[in-house]
């Protein structure tokens, strides 16, 4: 039973879920995806890593889906039970309803009490004892190592997959804040968009992924690269592979990063001229999958003019945040009872 005792920190995103579990750090991450059948019951056959295998390919029967949508649950019993799937590959067995264990769960901040308490009831499900919502800018900027209890203001741009958060933070508390349904996945679709738009092509969202990651860019730099990439041609339905360049990547995803440094901007220019020094001195935290796209920390430097930093680990940060949270859980409790 004691290793029931252990709370447990989940990064619920709509991209992956990673999971924390205290004394062992991450443990699980995976993407958030569900294999289901294709019928009025869905019952849930793979998850992460194999229902990923099943993306974009037709196997009957079975359909391959992301239940979270831009940060929230949209299918619940789906991800009810991809998350317990994934608690059972963490802990190596199954979370038992009515253990001693309690969860740390990261929401989005502009999630509405209805889409929290969903989350809330997703945890307890699968056997938590507790459920404890963190604010997803928050935990990324625990994980970040920024002075979250210090009357200095921290900047956190958090670019996941299907959401971007933005906030700064001063004493513990969220002083200013925005939150974007748009993130990594977004800038996927974009790709698919424009590929389907100039080549009348239709790659996959796997296709599309790999293209973000290995010449996504989000300034226009002198160095172009290029890579083949590989589609259906819409006129002719057969298969049909050719080279693209960054620089179309970079036209591709310019609505969607514009969109992401103008919320950055609207942000600042809400701060106090206190809190505002404090940021030119210090500059903006960047985490999450978006950080990782090239350039994205220099295009918003050039908007801003305020410098900008990403973290040595900007997948995890949002679940190292939740994990320390979920490491002090227990003396957070008794310093509330005295």
């Amino acid at each position: 039973m004691a290793f029931f005792s252990k709370n447990i920190a989940i990064d619920l995103g709509t991209a992956n879920v990673v999971i924390y579990i205290q004394g062992q750090g991450i443990v699980l991450r995976e993407p958030s995806i569900a294999a289901v059948t294709d019928d009025e019951y869905k019952d849930v056959v793979a998850v992460g890593n194999k229902a990923r295998m099943m993306l974009d390919r037709t196997l009957a029967g079975i359909k391959a889906l992301y239940p979270l949508r831009e940060g929230i649950i949209t299918d619940f019993l789906v991800t009810e039970e991809m998350l317990s799937k994934f608690l059972v590959k963490a802990l190596k067995r199954r979370l038992t309803i009515g253990s001693s264990t309690s969860v740390v769960m990261c929401v989005p901040c502009s999630i509405t009490e209805h889409e929290r308490k969903a989350v809330e009831r997703a945890a307890k499900n699968c056997g938590a004892r507790e459920a404890f919502i963190a604010d997803q800018p928050m935990a990324a900027a625990i994980g970040a190592g920024l002075p979250i209890n210090s009357p200095i203001g921290s900047m956190i741009v958090d670019i996941g997959g299907g959401t971007t958060e933005i906030a700064v933070i001063t004493m513990s508390s969220i002083a200013v804040s925005r939150s974007l349904r748009i993130g990594g996945i977004r800038m996927d679709r974009d790709i698919i968009y424009y590929m389907k738009k100039k080549y009348n092509v239709l790659l996959s969202d796997r296709m599309a992924e790999e293209v973000k990651i290995e010449i996504g860019t989000a300034v226009n730099f002198d160095e172009v690269s290029s890579m083949q990439v590989r589609g259906r041609d819409l006129s002719s339905n057969m298969p049909v592979s050719f080279e693209i360049t960054s620089r179309e990547i970079c036209y591709a995803l310019k609505d969607t990063i514009d969109t992401i440094v103008l919320e950055i901007r609207a942000v600042l220019e809400n701060l106090t001229p206190e809190i505002s020094e404090d940021i030119l001195q210090h500059g903006i935290t960047l985490t999450g999958g978006g950080a990782l796209l090239r350039g994205m920390a220099q295009r918003i430097y050039i908007d801003t003019q305020i410098p900008v930093k990403v973290t040595d680990t900007p997948l995890d940060c949002v679940a190292l945040g939740a994990g320390i949270i979920a490491e002090q859980l227990n003396e957070l409790k008794k310093s509330r009872r005295r």
